[in-house]
């Protein structure tokens, strides 16, 4: 079926009446709603291997192709250029800043799932008190390129400052438009994570021969986007907290500093244990690409598990590498978890949560090593979500407790986390003094005066 038949089937009234609102670069939210699974899908339920979408005049043309043999076409709104990567999706409503930016996503291909992108513009670059930015997780855009349904042209926001095709054009980052996302999502979620190759031109990217297919997955992905030298956030806080960075997120620094911790950032291949009495805690951040890669840093926590009896707390990547350490081995999953609305249970309370995801791998916890119990599940693939120790505070979950955009049921996880440091710090002075008082008062008079003192 042609686009000028699909295109006669929509109401002239309906068009009207849409292009009152913001103009979206497509017809597309208009267009899903009659016949547009055709997009993926043909007549009997197969793959469509090709999808041609209209091209506005005096506009460029982009293809987004995946290795399983699918291909879009599209209109460009971003950087003249091409990329690889992992095609992942995003199921939130707000926060495609915060998205863009998670170096979560790095050599991933984000496709977002919302209609309509780009109304909110893109805010400044304004920093917190900390100096970290406010409307961004990284410095940069870290995903490779992005894929939406319809993007708004005109965008209206307090605080926004560029629209998005700016951004993606000065970035150096390519988006296409007018594609079908949520038929898009349904077939990677069916067919399971697939490389995708995003270009800009009259032609499609001739993949074997001109190009070969690259995963940026194959390589050490941490490396790139991890931090190269120590840096110190909130120098006064009340507990020091060493943060392993295997691309960190903003926000999770600021929650830190926010709950009254000092942050000291330090490289995904740091050794940490020479000095790690220095650290009343550590943590290990979320990161992109496969655990792996990260084999320094799992040696260094093998260490700091014999040496080391403070709290340590993983998220995402921090889970797998913790898990890694501890002795689980590690798995690769058929389709990924990822989205804004990825339900897990937590074991003990059996209480569900709503959390945002984005990964590939995951503990294989059919093994638990001795002294260790898996404390979350994800409710829809009873994949891992969580680890902790039975006697020693080291506890990791596979969700991201610090996602801006949504949800906020596992927000409280990070200052819970630096509780349990400034309860430990306190139980170890009183430890201590106490130690003191025996060598100089004796055990009799030394359990009189704390028992005086209590």
């Amino acid at each position: 079926m042609s686009f000028k038949v699909l295109t006669s089937l929509i109401p002239k009234l309906s068009l009207d009446g849409f292009s009152k609102g913001f103009k979206t670069r497509y017809r597309g939210s208009l267009l899903h709603s009659k016949k547009m699974l055709l997009s993926t899908f043909d007549g009997v339920g197969n793959p469509a291997m090709n999808t041609i979408y209209p091209v506005l005049p005096g506009e460029l043309t982009a293809h987004f192709q995946l290795k399983t043999g699918q291909s879009f076409t599209g209109g460009s709104f971003g950087a003249n250029t091409a990329s690889m990567g992992e095609a992942v999706f995003s199921t939130s409503l707000v926060g495609y800043p915060e998205s863009m930016t998670d170096p979560s996503y790095k050599g991933q291909i984000l496709v977002f799932t919302h209609p309509i992108i780009g109304s909110n513009g893109v805010p400044p670059r304004d920093r917190d008190e900390y100096g970290l930015l406010k409307y961004f997780e990284a410095e940069q855009i870290q995903c490779s390129g992005i894929v939406v349904s319809d993007y708004s042209v005109n965008y209206s926001h307090w605080n926004a400052v560029q629209s998005l095709s700016d951004w993606c054009w000065k970035s150096g980052i390519p988006a296409i438009t007018g594609l079908d996302t949520r038929s898009l999502v349904q077939l990677l979620r069916s067919q399971g994570s697939t490389l995708g190759a995003l270009n800009v031109g009259s032609k499609k990217l001739d993949i074997g021969n001109e190009v070969q297919w690259f995963d940026p997955t194959d390589g050490n992905l941490v490396d790139k986007v991890s931090i190269k030298n120590l840096k110190v956030y909130n120098p006064s806080g009340s507990v020091n907290i060493g943060l392993i960075d295997c691309g960190t997120k903003n926000n999770i620094i600021r929650l830190l500093c926010k709950s009254g911790a000092r942050v000291t950032v330090l490289p995904w291949d740091y050794d940490f244990v020479p000095v790690i009495d220095k650290f009343d805690g550590l943590f290990i951040s979320n990161g992109p690409g496969s655990p792996s890669f990260c084999q320094k840093t799992i040696e260094n926590l093998k260490k700091a598990f014999e040496v080391y009896h403070r709290p340590i707390f993983g998220i995402c990547m921090g889970n797998q590498l913790l898990g890694m350490a501890a002795g689980f081995h590690i798995l690769r999953l058929p389709y990924g978890n990822r989205g804004h609305n990825q339900p897990v249970i937590e074991l003990e309370s059996g209480k569900c949560m709503i959390t945002s995801q984005n990964h590939s791998f995951a503990l294989d916890d059919s093994f638990v090593p001795e002294g260790w119990t898996r404390s979350f599940v994800n409710a829809n693939d009873g994949s891992n979500e969580g680890v902790r120790h039975l006697t020693k505070p080291f506890y990791s979950v596979q969700f991201h407790p610090e996602a801006r955009g949504g949800p906020l049921d596992a927000n409280y996880m990070i200052s819970q986390f630096v509780n349990d440091v400034v309860k430990h710090k306190d139980s170890e002075w009183h430890q201590s003094e106490a130690r003191l008082f025996d060598s100089q008062l004796g055990l009799e008079k030394s359990s009189k005066l704390q028992m005086d003192l209590k």
